[in-house]
């Protein structure tokens, strides 16, 4: 048997070790998972990790076979780093809290971001003065810097246009103090280049 080369990488809950065998047949290719050990077997290949440095679930820990190397993603019992793979630490038994059912039902639902960007739209239909059937975009926006430069002041007011025209609409600030000083820079969004017209 032929030891394969291998290399990991750590975070709070997993640690993945990469095995460098370069076309596995997924087909022959064989992981048994122990809560202390881990044994990678293909062919005359054997990599056998153990004793782990802490304790693993065997039951959600999982690989994939690539065409370079095979991913093995070891799930700790317990978070934390671990620092190495393999350790002569002692058999810790790990109690693994109980969470209450509205703890797992958080942690498992899923964030429904158009109810949300819905909800937003209809509050901020309901507390519009003129009701616009195009809310949201550009109008909504540009309501937004009306109202803001109506209701500022005016050195506020100064800020604002000095800043927008200077800096070639890349800048908007409303604190005169800082925008009276010297000329606003052109500061283009990341990824774009301004250019003068």
């Amino acid at each position: 048997m032929t030891t394969p080369r291998y290399e990991y990488y750590e975070t709070e809950e997993k640690l993945t070790v990469s095995v460098f065998d370069k076309g596995a047949d997924p087909a022959l290719v064989s992981i048994n998972f122990e809560p202390r050990k881990v044994t990678y077997t293909h062919g005359e290949k054997q990599l056998v990790l153990e004793p782990l440095k802490g304790q693993i679930d065997p039951s959600a820990s999982d690989y994939t076979v690539g065409k370079v190397k095979v991913e093995i993603r070891l799930v700790k019992l317990a978070t934390g780093r671990w620092g190495a793979i393999i350790g002569d630490q002692p058999d810790i038994l790990v109690s693994i809290p109980q969470t209450t059912p509205a703890v797992a039902e958080a942690r498992s639902a899923k964030k429904n971001w158009d109810g949300i960007t819905t909800d937003i739209l209809k509050s901020d239909k309901e507390t519009s003065l003129d009701e616009d059937p195009n809310v949201g975009g550009d109008s909504t926006l540009n309501s937004f810097f009306q109202k803001l430069y109506g209701d500022a002041d005016e050195d506020t007011r100064r800020a604002m246009m000095k800043s927008f025209q200077e800096s070639g609409g890349t800048t908007l600030s409303t604190n005169w103090d800082e925008v009276r000083r010297g000329k606003v820079e052109i500061k283009p969004p990341q990824g774009a280049e301004a250019k003068k017209w």
